[in-house]
């Protein structure tokens, strides 16, 4: 199946191409002449626009197929789609507040585009991997269009479905989106609306790491064995998480006519607006499942069961509706109107609900049970079902958008009434460009400040293994760093330092535990690119230090090393050839927790100082990139220590291949 959708693009491609005029190809500049446009996302809640790229990477195009295109230091479950999370902590997002979806974060649907572009587009790509027991099929489309030059629409869809290269470890992941805007020189509309639907079999890692290791001392001296025929610990379990995004915001403007002069002869009047008048609607909903129906191996890998000794169904729910209401001062309407400023107040109703399989079948309040096999429930534990709550903040935020030299954002926000009051948001980014010796120089800084209460699902839950009742204090964080680019040694250099007080972390129990002190993170990066005729090697090297390690672990050093030719052949063909490798030093890596989808610090096993190495050719021709890749390559030739996290090993080297196509409607 996989072989014919790649036949049928290429096909499909050769018609297009067939159909267009001119017959010659078009070189590059034509096509980027073809692609102007703009693009840009929203800046929460007042709909502001902040610059985006177009989605047409050709640089490491490959590494779309293999989980590490996360983060160089990435501890996840292994298959592509599956749980992971973030070990270089700086780019680590803040814990959201239904906390399920933080493991699958790279694979919901990236922050809304929208375009403005002068010919519609629509890129599709299509990757694959491994055999019939464990193929890999993603297949992406991107779709954007203008009707004139004030109303856009767009659309994405992205399906993922991997087997895993090991038992029981299978991904079906399936997201997609839907976005407009009318831009009137009085009233503005945008609005997107995402959907996401992500299954995945849970397998709670493999039964024993010398599978891996030293297979030797399992076999009976047989030091071969395929991936497939390692046991785990879960076979029949499994976890959804499912959930849709909506966004509206409308803006009307008030301000006045201008004579803009075109040319000598031509002269065009045009609006300018002073005061914009903003209202946004934001509706976001989650839900996550968990069902595992294997009882003796549900006694063996939980230690406690509180309501259902022969299966679980755990079931838990959220959902935020937020409405939004500002004013702001348009930046640039004078000549003395250097900056935009806002002014905000949101309103928010959100829902939680969780409940379990009864062993009746029933889902709902929770009887007393005379089970004796069950595990007590602590002692003046009342599971709490449902939770309403009635948020209100106000903010602001200070913008500079328009100039050469520096631009920045800051926004403020703090909560009023309800479970947020007293909460704090504060953050800020500057960004400053300017010319010297013949370059540009960038300079980036930024920092934040939140005093935050902790989401209701931290504070109280229960599943079938899982009970807990906090009363956590709210975490307060401050940040402070900055980035420096060198653009004629081709070096980014970059700075943060973080310190937490009151961090809540998942515990070797798996449950949340807060840290009463606080803990610093320090992280410095270098990213240094080289180049040699056609011999590039790029380099990202990443410090990080914890002041309390068994609070927050983290990898010290985490290297990404590319090492790659870059050349044209036949005067069209765009080809990168190379090497690239992921790895880190040894750190107590988290373990992870199916039933709840949590990260848990473990202080028993130590994962890392272990290379995954990669060999690809990735090309671009015209409007057609592709790319040939054989993953995890170095497979046991140097080492055999080859996990992510605890139980949890890399995938096994096998070939992937990938075509993405540009088609200019």
């Amino acid at each position: 199946m996989r072989h014919c959708l790649l036949y049928l693009l290429l096909l499909a491609y050769a018609a297009v191409a067939a159909a267009q005029e001119p017959v010659n190809p078009l070189p590059a500049d034509t096509l980027k002449q073809e692609r102007k446009g703009s693009a840009w996302t929203l800046i929460s809640p007042l709909g502001l626009h902040r610059k985006a790229d177009f989605d047409t990477v050709a640089y490491n195009y490959q590494r779309q197929a293999v989980p590490s295109l996360v983060s160089e230091a990435y501890a996840t479950t292994g298959n592509l789609g599956c749980a992971g999370m973030n070990e270089i902590f700086v780019e680590r997002e803040p814990r959201s507040t239904f906390f399920f979806a933080d493991a699958l974060r790279a694979w919901l649907p990236p922050a809304q585009k929208f375009y403005n572009v002068y010919i519609p587009f629509t890129q599709v790509s299509y990757n694959t991997g491994g055999n019939k027991q464990n193929t890999q099929d993603r297949l992406r489309i991107n779709f954007a269009g203008n009707a004139n030059r004030r109303v856009g629409i767009g659309a994405m869809l992205d399906y993922l479905y991997s087997k895993g290269m090991y038992q029981c470890q299978s991904s079906k992941d399936f997201t997609f989106g839907l976005s407009g805007y009318y831009r009137g020189d009085r009233y503005s509309l945008q609005a997107f609306y995402d959907h996401y639907n992500l299954l995945n079999k849970e397998n709670g890692g493999i039964t024993d790491a010398r599978y891996i290791t030293d297979p030797a001392q399992l076999q009976g001296g047989v030091s071969k064995i395929e991936a497939l025929s390692i046991p785990v610990n879960l076979t029949d379990a499994h976890s959804r998480l499912s959930g849709q995004h909506l966004m509206v915001n409308q803006a009307y403007s008030v301000g006045y006519w201008r004579t803009q002069v075109v040319n000598d002869t031509l002269s065009r009047e045009v609006y300018v607006p002073v005061t914009r008048f903003i209202w946004t609607l934001d509706f976001a909903s989650s839900k996550h499942k968990f069902i595992n129906g294997n009882r003796r191996e549900a006694d063996e890998f939980w230690r406690d069961t509180y309501f259902n000794s022969d299966a679980t169904r755990d079931v838990a729910y959220y959902s935020d509706f937020s409405n939004t209401l500002g004013v702001s001062m348009v930046e640039g309407f004078r000549s003395w109107a250097k900056f935009g400023l806002s002014a905000y107040a949101t309103y928010s109703l959100r829902h939680y609900a969780v409940n379990t399989l009864l062993p009746d079948g029933d889902q709902g309040d929770i009887p007393p049970s005379g089970d004796e096999s069950l595990t007590p429930l602590p002692d003046g534990f009342v599971p709490a079902s449902r939770k309403n709550q009635s948020l209100l903040w106000v903010g602001a935020q200070l913008t500079k958008q328009q100039g050469s030299l520096i631009t920045y954002e800051a926004d403020f926000k703090m909560g009023m009434i309800g479970d947020v009051a007293a909460d704090i948001d504060l953050s800020g980014h500057m960004q400053s460009r300017f010319r010297l010796l013949g370059d540009t120089v960038r300079i980036d800084a930024r920092a934040h400040f939140y005093n935050r209460a902790q989401p209701w699902l931290l504070q109280n839950y229960f599943s079938n293994h899982f009970v807990w009742h906090n009363d956590f204090g709210k975490t307060r964080s401050l940040r402070a760093g900055g980035s420096l680019l060198i653009p004629w040694t081709r070096t980014t250099l970059s700075a943060d330092f973080e310190n937490i007080q009151n961090y809540v972390y998942f515990n070797s129990a798996g449950l949340p535990v807060q840290e009463g002190g606080s803990t610093q993170v320090f992280s410095a990066r270098l990213m240094q690119k080289l180049s040699l005729g056609i011999l590039h090697w790029d380099n990202t090297v990443t410090y990080q230090k914890s002041s309390r390690s068994d609070v927050l672990p983290l990898p010290e050093l985490a290297i990404y090393s590319n090492l790659y030719l870059k050349f044209t052949a036949f005067r069209v063909l765009h080809a990168q050839i190379g090497l690239d490798c992921d790895w880190y030093t040894r750190y107590y890596a988290p373990s992870y927790q199916p039933a709840t989808m949590a990260f848990c610090n473990q202080r028993e096993v130590k994962i890392g100082n272990y290379p995954l190495v990669n060999a690809y050719v990735t090309c671009r021709l015209y409007k057609v990139r592709f790319f040939v890749m054989w993953s995890h390559v170095n497979q046991n030739l140097f080492s055999r220590d080859a996990f992510s996290m605890p139980l949890y090993p890399l995938n096994p080297r096998r070939l992937q291949l990938g075509l993405s196509i540009d088609f200019a409607n």
